[in-house]
């Protein structure tokens, strides 16, 4: 009985222990639990705000791309490319992010790829000011330009005219003009012979007797001579065959008569014979006006009186 008795308390005591063991097994199983709950819940957090940073990153991202783009002049093929693949890979990650949960290697990639985004749209926006700041050269390289050949285009515009002042003044220079001039009128003979009148009924012709002032820069060669004889009345004698229109002091005019002198320069006087196509009275009373022209100006003038 006394054995009994004595192997019941170790018993007890063999329990309690084991209890006590359990009881720390379980309580070190709990903290295990909570620790490795704690630490889930800690890496989901840190998942989710990751992905909201990238997120935000990607939002930044794309507007600098778009701020660069804004009022970008025209591209080169190779800049477009580069722009639509940028918005292309924006997107695709946009939508790996939309995801639920990432596994740690997925938040690695995405972590990867807005890492090297980051360097092409670093890159891209750079390429795009340096582009800017080109066309800005030649821009203002071509504004320059214009105004060169604006200023050019004035210079040669002025040098021309001046050229066609100049040469209107030489060929001014160079046109014969008339020294002195005698005009007499003439009745003709049965014989032939010539007599110098001066009442209106005889007259059947004129002799227009005049000289040309010297001038060294006229050509000294045949001179086209036209000649224009204007009535009492004012108007302009012409003949049905022998007539015809010129150009002179920059207006077109007809011509009573037509002819040419052979001009040296030496004082030489030329006569020129005119014979009226008026019928049956040639002249008539009065004053007439001989105007004589050459190289495209007025020679001179001069006139006679028949009673």
């Amino acid at each position: 009985m006394e054995n009994e008795s004595g192997q019941t308390p170790r018993k007890n005591s063999n329990v309690i222990y084991f209890l006590i063991v359990v009881v720390l097994a379980l309580l070190g199983t709990d903290v295990y639990l909570y620790l490795q709950k704690n630490k889930s819940d800690t890496k989901i957090v840190y998942q989710d705000d990751e992905r909201n940073r990238l997120k935000i990153e990607l939002d930044s991202l794309e507007a600098q791309i778009e701020q660069v783009n804004t009022g970008k002049a025209k591209m080169s093929t190779e800049m477009r490319a580069k722009n639509d693949s940028l918005q292309a890979k924006i997107k695709v990650l946009r939508t790996e992010l939309a995801k639920g949960k990432l596994t740690a290697a997925e938040l690695g990639k995405a972590q990867e790829d807005v890492k090297q985004l980051r360097y092409f749209v670093t890159k891209y926006t750079a390429d795009i000011e340096e582009l800017k700041k080109q066309n800005t050269t030649l821009t203002t390289e071509r504004d320059t330009l214009k105004t060169n050949l604006a200023t050019v285009t004035d210079k040669a515009t002025d040098l021309q005219k001046k050229n066609q002042d100049l040469d209107t003044k030489v060929k001014v220079a160079q046109a014969l003009k008339m020294g002195a001039i005698n005009i007499v009128a003439y009745k003709v003979k049965g014989s032939g012979k010539e007599v110098e009148v001066t009442r209106a009924s005889p007259a059947k012709k004129i002799k227009i007797n005049f000289t040309v002032a010297e001038n060294s820069l006229a050509d000294k060669a045949l001179h086209d001579v036209y000649v224009r004889v204007i009535d009492p009345t004012g108007n302009l004698v012409t003949s049905p065959t022998d007539a015809g229109n010129f150009t002179a002091d920059g207006q077109d005019l007809q011509y009573t008569y037509k002819t040419s002198i052979d001009f040296k320069d030496d004082g030489t006087t030329y006569t020129i014979d005119w014979v009226s196509p008026v019928t049956p009275n040639p002249f008539q009373k009065g004053t007439y006006t001989v105007i004589l022209y050459s190289d495209g100006s007025t020679m001179g003038k001069g006139g006679f009186s028949l009673k």
